[in-house]
């Protein structure tokens, strides 16, 4: 309060007040109301702050440990001095906020425990220990259909660009790997010896499991069942669109996986607004002469249009070409590459994190200006066009942008000539 907010306890309370009771005149039937740093404030304001913000309509009270520096024990007695010393407290569910969540009805995570400095506690994690071992705590039950975990851990690994690390838990690629000989002989006799969760359990199916798989002569009856039995749903034009560029990588590669059909269906078809689009790209490159690459786009307009361009290296190449074409002024912050799956023939999947000129947002509380950033993601047996791919889709997030706010921008003026006439 007094360094960050620089603001007296009375202040504070006050406002916090005020806005607990803004939130419930907007109809919002939960308010939650979080004390940064609940577990370093002074008791006696803590319990006071709470109870007024009870009174003021808050139905979630988060109690978050902000800077990790209770130990476990200390945590739970938090808790449980907030319960016996916040009148009101029986109105309200206790939330919490931190590594070690000890006897509070509500825990905050965050899909693969990302977040800031060291991350958040694992949804994933949480609710299978809760699975797992729900005798010992009382019952508890989350509601969470636990199929889906698989799914949306890869999901937000997909959009977030922060990769899940191979031994991590549940979702990890290791997580339902077995190496060991021992291991690998009591997996094949009864696979309950060494895994106390079944693959199937968070909507994870390993490859030697399969009774389809799918290669250059699978049809589409069996690449359309096999998307089924990985959890996605998609119309037939763009699964028309998807079986194209399965069957382009299938006569390239003896055996499609999961990874490969995930990787294709995110380039193909969970993209963005497209303004432009791939036709063909070629590059040359090596220890002699200038890396150079030719790059056809199709534009809005569906007209064609090519240009050639020399890099550094066959990738900086293309994408200069890609803005002698678009011609938007673009920054490129971060370039990443990764195999799908093991292999000379793997598929590439390449993530972009581009900025522009034209791309500036203002903070809705502060008014200050800012780059707004855009990510794009693009998949393909080649890297080079794995690269374009991902440079496209976030140019045209880009340029989706800037069409939304010259539309705003005229509409605004449409309104203001209007009220001045």
């Amino acid at each position: 309060m007094q360094h960050k907010l620089r603001k007296t306890p009375e202040q504070v309370v006050a406002i916090a007040k005020e806005m607990v009771a803004y939130a419930r005149s907007l109809g919002c039937p939960d308010v939650e109301f979080s004390p940064e740093d609940a577990g370093r404030s002074n008791r006696e304001f803590l319990y006071h702050i709470l109870e007024e913000v009870i009174k003021a309509g808050a139905t979630t009270l988060n109690i978050p440990d902000t800077v990790g520096y209770t130990l476990p024990y200390e945590f739970g007695k938090l808790i449980a001095d907030i319960k016996a010393n916040t009148p009101g407290i029986e109105n309200a569910i206790i939330s919490t906020h931190c590594q070690n969540d000890l006897g509070a009805r509500q825990l905050e995570v965050t899909i693969n425990g990302i977040g800031e400095r060291a991350g958040n506690a694992s949804l994933e994690e949480v609710v299978m220990a809760i699975k797992c071992r729900r005798e010992l705590l009382g019952g508890l039950y989350t509601g969470i259909n636990t199929q889906h975990i698989t799914m949306s851990s890869k999901m937000v690994q997909e959009h977030s660009g922060l990769h899940v690390q191979p031994h991590k838990a549940i979702v990890g690629a290791n997580a339902f790997a077995h190496e060991s000989g021992i291991h690998q002989d009591g997996m094949l006799k009864y696979k309950g010896t060494y895994e106390i969760i079944s693959p199937d359990d968070i909507g994870l199916t390993r490859a030697n499991e399969f009774g389809i798989v799918l290669g250059k002569l699978s049809g589409r009856h069996a690449v359309r069942s096999k998307l089924v039995e990985l959890g996605y749903e998609i119309t037939d034009k763009e699964f028309e669109d998807f079986f194209k560029r399965y069957k382009e990588v299938a006569e390239k590669k003896k055996r499609v996986t999961d990874e490969d059909i995930e990787a294709l269906l995110s380039d193909e078809i969970f993209q963005p607004k497209v303004f432009w689009s791939l036709a063909d790209v070629q590059a040359t490159c090596g220890t002699l002469g200038l890396s150079t690459a030719t790059v056809k786009l199709i534009g809005p307009d569906g007209e064609e249009k090519i240009a050639c361009a020399v890099g550094t290296g066959p990738v900086d190449a293309a994408y200069k070409a890609v803005d002698d074409i678009i011609q938007i002024p673009t920054v490129l912050r971060e370039y990443s590459m990764t195999s799908v799956t093991e292999g000379i023939d793997a598929i590439a999947t390449t993530r972009v994190v581009v900025t522009g000129d034209v791309s500036d947002s203002k903070h809705a509380l502060t008014g200050h200006s800012f780059s707004r950033a855009f990510s794009g993601s693009g998949a393909a047996l080649d890297i080079v066009v794995s690269s374009v791919r991902a440079y496209l889709s976030a140019l045209n997030k880009m340029s989706s942008f800037v069409g939304a706010i010259k539309a705003s921008s005229e509409v605004s003026e449409s309104q203001r000539v209007q009220t001045t006439e």
